[in-house]
C-alpha cells in the first residue's frame, strides 16, 4: 500500500521496480515487488534480514536479471542501455570491497579510471568526494590502517567518483557503532542536498530511516507499506517509527551490535 507519492508529473523515476520476482530453487526471494525512487529523493528500504533487500540491490545494480518483472533506471533498461545506466550509478554493497593494501588515493584513482576519468579531472573529483566525506587527510594512508567507519566512507567516496545521479547503499552501516552510523547518515544527507542525488538506502535498523523522505517497508520479498515516516506512524496509530514498523510488518524489532568505530 502506497501512502504517499511525490514524483512530478511526466518525470521518469531515477529507479523503478515493477512486479519484480526472483526465486532460488523453490525459495522466493522477491514476490511481485513494486516501488519507485524519484529524482533527488532519499528512500529507505526497511526490512528484516532475509526480506530480499540484497537480492533487490543486485538486480538494481545489473548483476543479474529478475525472473519476471521490469527494472528501469532513468527510464532505461539494462542490456542495450547498460553503459548509459552504469555511468550514472553509484553502488555501496554490504560486503567491503576495497583493496586493503592500496592507499585511499590509489583506490579512488583505480575506480575513477574505470569511468574514463584521468588527469586533472580525476584529481579534482578525488578532492571533491574526499572533501564531502571529510576524509581528505586519509588519502595517503593504506586502507588496512583505517577504522571500519573510515573504510566505509572511502567506499562511499569511491561510489561518488563518477558524480552518480543514483546512489544504491545496501546495509552500509553494518559493523559501525551508533555514533559513526549517525555521522555516515549526515554525510549522505549532505551529499543529497548538495548534488540532488537520488538515494536508496537499505537497512534493518529503524533508527537509520527517521530522516528519509520515504520509507518502504519490506517483508518476505514484497512491499508491505510505503510512505513518509510520519504517514507510516499515522497508519499504524503508533507514537514512534519503531512501533509502526512492528505493527505494520508483524516483525519484532531487530537489534545488532555495532562495534567498529
Amino acid at each position: 500500500m502506497l501512502l504517499e507519492e511525490t514524483m512530478s508529473q511526466g518525470e521518469e523515476p531515477a529507479l523503478q521496480f515493477t512486479d519484480i520476482r526472483k526465486s532460488y530453487g523453490r525459495s522466493d526471494a522477491l514476490s511481485g515487488l513494486s516501488f519507485d525512487v524519484h529524482r533527488s529523493e532519499f528512500v529507505a528500504l526497511l526490512g528484516p534480514n532475509g526480506a530480499g533487500k540484497s537480492t533487490l540491490f543486485q538486480i538494481a545494480a545489473g548483476l543479474f536479471n529478475p525472473d519476471d518483472g521490469e527494472v528501469k533506471l532513468f527510464g532505461l533498461r539494462y542490456g542495450r542501455d547498460s553503459s548509459r545506466i552504469l555511468s550514472r550509478l553509484g553502488v555501496v554493497f554490504q560486503a567491503r570491497s576495497l583493496d586493503l593494501e592500496m592507499t585511499v588515493r590509489s583506490n579512488l584513482r583505480f575506480h575513477g579510471a574505470l569511468f574514463g576519468l584521468s588527469g586533472r579531472l580525476l584529481r579534482d573529483r578525488i578532492q571533491e568526494v574526499t572533501g564531502l566525506l571529510d576524509i581528505r587527510d586519509l588519502l595517503e594512508k593504506r586502507v588496512r590502517t583505517l577504522s571500519g567507519g573510515n573504510q566505509r566512507r572511502v567506499e562511499i567516496a569511491r561510489a561518488l567518483i563518477n558524480s552518480p545521479d543514483l546512489l544504491l547503499m545496501d546495509e552500509p552501516s553494518v559493523g559501525l557503532d551508533p555514533g559513526t552510523r549517525e555521522m555516515l547518515m549526515g554525510h549522505i544527507q549532505a551529499i543529497r542536498a548538495a548534488k540532488g542525488t537520488s538515494i536508496l538506502w537499505a537497512t534493518h535498523l529503524v533508527d537509520e530511516v527517521e530522516t528519509a523522505d520515504r520509507v518502504v517497508l519490506m517483508k518476505n520479498g514484497t512491499v508491505v507499506q510505503s510512505g513518509t515516516p510520519k504517514a507510516l506512524k499515522a497508519a499504524a496509530g503508533a507514537a514512534s517509527l519503531t512501533e509502526a514498523y512492528i505493527a505494520l510488518t508483524g516483525v519484532p524489532l531487530q537489534l545488532e551490535g555495532h562495534v567498529a568505530a
